[in-house]
Parts: C-alpha cells; sequence; structure tokens
C-alpha cells in the first residue's frame, strides 16, 4: 500500500492562503536546501526535493490549487480522474531558472548589464630623500575612457542603440533542460541587453576608447617599498554608465648610493683611517638632514656599529623618527711612501714584543688553531 502524501501547504511549510509570492519563496528556500547537486550523497535530500517540486507545481498553478483546496490530492491526480495534464512551465520555469540561478552562481545578478570599470596600476619610482619627506609628481597612464563621440552609447551620434531581440533586453537567455531552466549570457548582445546598429565612428560600437591622461601624484612622507596610493575614479571607465574604477600608485624606492633603507631607521657604511680606529676622534657622517658629527672611541674594530638618533625616516604611519646605524669600516692605508712604510714597521715590532696585549683577537685565533691543530 502506497504511502499517503503528504499535504502540499504543509510540505512547502506555508498557510493555506498564502500569495502566490510567498508559495515561490517557500519553494525557492526548501530546492536551494535540497537540491540533488548539493547534496550527492544524501538520498533522502533527492526526495525531499522532488517532493517540494510537486508541492510548488500544483501549488502555483491557480486551476491546479483550486482543484487541490477543494478535492484535495484527487483533485490533481490524473489517475483518480483529476488534474489538468501537466503544470504550468512558465511559473515553474520563471522559479526554477531563479533557484538555479542561485545555486550555481547568481546569474540572474547579472542582468543589471553595468559594470564597474577595471582598477588599474601604476609603479611609480622615487628617490629615497623623495620618500622620506614627500613630494608631488605627474605620471602619464594608457586608460580606457568613456567615448566622448557617443557618450559611451556606442552608436553614432544622431542614433540610439536597440533592444537586442535575441534577450528582449534582459542580457540573458534561458535555456530549457528537461524541466530545468538555465540563464546564460545572451551570446547576441554579449550581456548587455542592446545592440548597436549603426557603431560611432571614433569606439566603434564599444563606447569606451584608450587615451593617455596626466594626473599629479601626492607622494605622502613616509612611504616605503610596495606602498600603495589610492586615487579614486581614475582607472578605467565603467560599462553601461557603471562606475569608474580606481588607479592605485605602487612605490618602489630607487636603490640610494649611500643608504639602505629598513623600516624607520638608516644604515650606511662609513669608513674610517686606521689611526682614527686606534686613537679615536671625530668624524662627519651624511645624513638625509645634511652631516652630523659623531665620536670614535679609542680602539674601535671594523665591524662596529653607532646609532644616530632621530637621523632616520618618520614612517608614514609613525609619529616617531627612525635612527641612523652607522656601520664602521677601518681602511687599510694605500699608496705608502717608503717613509711611511718604515714607520708601520718599526710600529709592528713594537706591537709585537706583547702582541697578547695589542692584539687580543690576533692571539685568540691563533691559539684556537693550535689547539686545532695539535
Amino acid at each position: 500500500m502506497a504511502a499517503a502524501k503528504k499535504d502540499y501547504y504543509e510540505v512547502l511549510g506555508v498557510n493555506r492562503d498564502a500569495s502566490e509570492e510567498e508559495i515561490k519563496k517557500a519553494f525557492k528556500k526548501l530546492a536551494m536546501k535540497f537540491h540533488p547537486d548539493r547534496n550527492p550523497d544524501n538520498p533522502k535530500a533527492e526526495e525531499s526535493f522532488k517532493e517540494a517540486k510537486e508541492a510548488y507545481e500544483v501549488l502555483s498553478d491557480d486551476q491546479k490549487r483550486a482543484a487541490y483546496d477543494q478535492y484535495g490530492h484527487a483533485g490533481v491526480d490524473p489517475s483518480m480522474g483529476g488534474g489538468f495534464g501537466g503544470f504550468n512551465s512558465g511559473n515553474f520555469s520563471d522559479a526554477f531558472g531563479d533557484i538555479f540561478g542561485d545555486i550555481f552562481g547568481g546569474a540572474r545578478n547579472q542582468r543589471s548589464n553595468v559594470y564597474r570599470g577595471a582598477d588599474l596600476r601604476y609603479n611609480l619610482e622615487i628617490s629615497l630623500e623623495d620618500a622620506a619627506k614627500g613630494t608631488e609628481t605627474k605620471i602619464r597612464i594608457p586608460v580606457q575612457t568613456s567615448c566622448e563621440t557617443c557618450h559611451g552609447s556606442g552608436a553614432r551620434p544622431g542614433t540610439s542603440p536597440v533592444t537586442c531581440t535575441t534577450c528582449n533586453g534582459h542580457g540573458q537567455v534561458r535555456m530549457q533542460q528537461g524541466f530545468f531552466s538555465v540563464q546564460q549570457t545572451c551570446p547576441k548582445c554579449h550581456g548587455t541587453g542592446k545592440m548597436v546598429k549603426e557603431p560611432c565612428p571614433t569606439c566603434h560600437g564599444g563606447g569606451r576608447v584608450k587615451q593617455n591622461k596626466t594626473l599629479n601624484v601626492k607622494i605622502p612622507a613616509g612611504v616605503d617599498e610596495g606602498d600603495r596610493i589610492r586615487l579614486s575614479g581614475e582607472g578605467e571607465a565603467g560599462v553601461n554608465g557603471g562606475p569608474t574604477g580606481d588607479l592605485y600608485v605602487v612605490v618602489h624606492l630607487k636603490e640610494h648610493p649611500i643608504f639602505q633603507r629598513e623600516g624607520a631607521n638608516l644604515h650606511c657604511e662609513m669608513p674610517i683611517s686606521f689611526s682614527t680606529a686606534a686613537l679615536g676622534g671625530e668624524i662627519e657622517v651624511p645624513t638625509l638632514d645634511g652631516a652630523a658629527k659623531m665620536k670614535i672611541p679609542a680602539e674601535t674594530q671594523t665591524g662596529s656599529v653607532f646609532r644616530l638618533r632621530g637621523k632616520g625616516i618618520k614612517p608614514l604611519r609613525s609619529s616617531e623618527h627612525g635612527d641612523l646605524m652607522v656601520h664602521v669600516v677601518v681602511e687599510t692605508p694605500v699608496r705608502l711612501t717608503e717613509k711611511q712604510k718604515d714607520l708601520l714597521r718599526e710600529f709592528e715590532s713594537s706591537t709585537q714584543a706583547d702582541a697578547g696585549k695589542h692584539s687580543p683577537k690576533n692571539k685568540s685565533w691563533v691559539d684556537k688553531a693550535r689547539d686545532f691543530f695539535s
């Protein structure tokens, strides 16, 4: 004995006086929930989907619904003498076309045919000094702009685009696959809903033309490598009146002959003489604000790092300046005269008498090497 069918109103979860829109909304909700493609491992979902579809076929048709309200399932079951020989395919396919679009990517949302213009990227190289202090510069970029001849319509002046005869202006066509209705972009108008019979001679029907435009770009102080500056509305023109995209100016720092940047700090390599390293003294160090004095203590070794506070860069999103890190390199004298060489030989001899005192690192290394080879 076959199981009794559920009440169609209970299946959809609506009252018996529900409006056509409420019935359609309830069916869409159930179809989204139980569609077999969304539930490949749940056989009960397919049964629930078919049950909801059957209920909607009846309740979305005024004649079938009236017969069902009066006689119940017997009023719409052809095997029991009721029914109307099928269902209203128009109502069902309209509802299911919308549902199918929701399930598989929302094709129906494309009906507006209005598209935002593309965002653009421009790589801008600036000096370290300009990055630290800020600057203003001009750039020239190629963009797609709205055609001035046809004002973006794509049609020859004096004419207008006409409604696409294939999709009737919707930009979408409906393909019937059994009782499923699938929406696709119209192949004739490519989703615009319009056809240009007499193309504009300037843009050839595209509504946009490529032009070069010059823009002023303000570079804020403290920008770093890879920072982006957004110029709103300076990208490509939209389609069918859509908003213009944006332009993103990406900052790249040119290589500097003296400084290397590391966040807020700057680094530089500073050569000092042999005598200054040994005896100590005062040297001038370059900074972005000019030369600065720095003291070198006696017996300074190559690789020593000294910090000049506040001589770095104030980052874009910080209120404090970074520091300048000075890496000292002791320079070996070159092109010596014979007299200078003799003085160095004499100096070398005087230090060898107590090498451990004057060259502690060298003695330590020699001791380690001796222990290793022994």
